[in-house]
């Protein structure tokens, strides 16, 4: 039994069978480390959900609209119990009227800045913009009735102006209108309280301004915004014809929404983008629409539930319009460390069996017996390199961290395997090999789009290598060579 227990001890398949019971062992270590990178990911959004609660969230921009309020009214027969008519009752309602631009054209530039909670850096922008554009002449038979035989009596008009979050609004907005000075005040009256358009802004149409929408003449405007927000400006196309051009120093933009930029150029000084979105393409009109009536959209919902409108009776759904149609710009993080510290994770398994395999090659081609505890240090050190690159990119730039990690695994281990392999050359060589693995792995994070060619082209590589430095090697004699030095001991 002695004997037989020696032999396995001596067996070359009980020695790499060891070795890959090793590799899925060390798995362990590595599932906690990919678990504190992804609780550390989730306390970054939660940073961010906290900045977006005290200071300014994302923004999207509805306007500006003209609503014109009116009331409609009209009779209905009147009659008593036994359905005799006895008279007629005046009805009436009160609505209002949408009216969006012909033309919106939006020009400005978003300054970026970085804030801070805890050791978690969100980015804001500051949005200093003019919205120019105007309104066609306006007519009263454009105004819909709703009711048979009804009376329309219209009211004095005004602009209406929506952004999700008012407290990122930089001051008040300036807006003039046929050279009229027009003063905004808080919430849209004549808005349904459940509509999103509520809680906006309102700007009566007064002085110059009323006197030309009254005589049907067609109303221009200039608006200026300064507005705040937390890393995404979407802007919903409510024009017949809609214009953007945005710039910034942010050298890193993430252009996205319904409506890609038409034309954008993206340089480390920046980047500049013009956006041209007809009516033709897009419904915005109409979730707006339904948006300013309390109805079937919320302009920051992905997935919007079916409800019911306060007219309708129970169980009758109001149409879903889905979310509202935009085209965005993100003021993007260059690298997100816990992503990059993710990806890298997933190649943790596959370096630990690449490091062991190089250590079992030096233990077989210079005839020299290395202890499972020696391979299990060895694997332990590489998992380490994934926490240290983890911790130094919370406080360095990703490149710099992965410097330090790299740098340091790199030279412990070539100053353990100078003593466990009895020379500092074949130490430094072993290191060397350890560095060029570091080196392909930074190679396949920088490069996320050709990762798999990259990954699988290692793989096969290291493979290769393997199979050609092993080709000629007698498995069957290395086994029974080390067969007789078990039974010598």
């Amino acid at each position: 039994m002695l004997q037989f227990l020696r032999a396995l001890q001596g067996s070359m398949l009980v020695k790499v069978a060891g070795l890959f019971f090793l590799v899925l062992l060390l798995c362990i270590p590595l599932a906690e480390i990919d678990s504190i990178n992804r609780g550390r990911g989730e306390s970054q959004r939660e940073a961010a959900q906290e900045l977006a609660a005290t200071y300014a969230g994302r923004q999207t921009m509805v306007g500006p609209l003209l609503l014109v309020p009116y009331v409609e009214r009209w009779t209905e027969p009147l009659r008593d119990a036994q359905g005799k008519l006895i008279g007629q009752e005046p009805r009436s309602k009160e609505m209002a009227h949408v009216v969006f631009p012909d033309k919106l054209h939006i020009k400005g530039t978003m300054a970026p800045q970085e804030r801070y909670r805890g050791i978690f850096k969100i980015p804001f922008y500051t949005l200093n913009a003019t919205l120019t554009g105007g309104y066609a002449a306006f007519d009263p038979k454009a105004v819909a009735h709703s009711e048979t035989d009804s009376t329309i009596e219209l009211k004095a008009p005004f602009i209406a102006f929506n952004v999700s979050d008012l407290r990122g609004l930089d001051g008040s907005p300036a807006l003039a209108m046929n050279g009229e000075a027009l003063r905004f005040r808080q919430r849209v009256p004549g808005i349904a309280d459940d509509a999103w358009f509520a809680n906006g802004i309102h700007a009566p149409v007064t002085g110059a301004a009323l006197a030309a929408w009254q005589a049907g003449t067609a109303l221009p405007f200039e608006m200026t915004l300064g507005l705040v927000g937390q890393d995404t400006l979407a802007i919903a196309p409510i024009a017949e014809e809609t214009t953007a051009h945005l710039s910034s120093p942010w050298a890193h933009p993430s252009f996205g929404g319904r409506f890609l930029a038409s034309e954008r150029r993206v340089t480390p000084g920046g980047f500049d983008a013009h956006w041209r979105v007809s009516s033709l393409v897009t419904t915005a009109r109409e979730q707006v629409r339904a948006g300013l009536a309390g109805r079937g959209f919320d302009p920051d919902s992905d997935a919007q539930a079916v409800a019911q409108p306060a007219t309708q009776p129970a169980g009758a759904a109001r149409r879903n319009l889905g979310p509202l149609q935009t085209f965005d710009v993100s003021l993007a993080q260059p690298i997100n460390v816990y992503s990059m510290s993710t990806r890298a994770g997933k190649y943790g398994m596959l370096f630990i069996g690449l490091v062991l395999m190089a250590a079992f090659m030096f233990e077989l081609f210079r005839k020299l017996r290395l202890h499972p505890i020696q391979y299990g240090l060895v694997g332990l050190s590489i998992a380490l390199f994934f926490l240290l690159l983890l911790a130094l990119s919370e406080k360095f730039a990703f490149w710099m961290a992965y410097a330090g990690a790299a740098t340091a695994s790199v030279a412990l281990l070539a100053v353990y395997f100078s003593a466990v392999l009895g020379g500092w050359r074949r130490g430094l060589s072993f290191g060397a090999f350890v560095a060029l693995l570091y080196g392909a792995l930074y190679g396949l994070l920088a490069s996320e789009s050709n990762a798999l060619l990259l990954g699988a082209l290692l793989i096969f590589g290291m493979l290769a290598t393997l199979m050609l430095v092993t080709r000629k090697v007698d498995w069957y004699a290395l086994s029974r060579r080390g067969d007789a030095a078990t039974q010598a001991a």
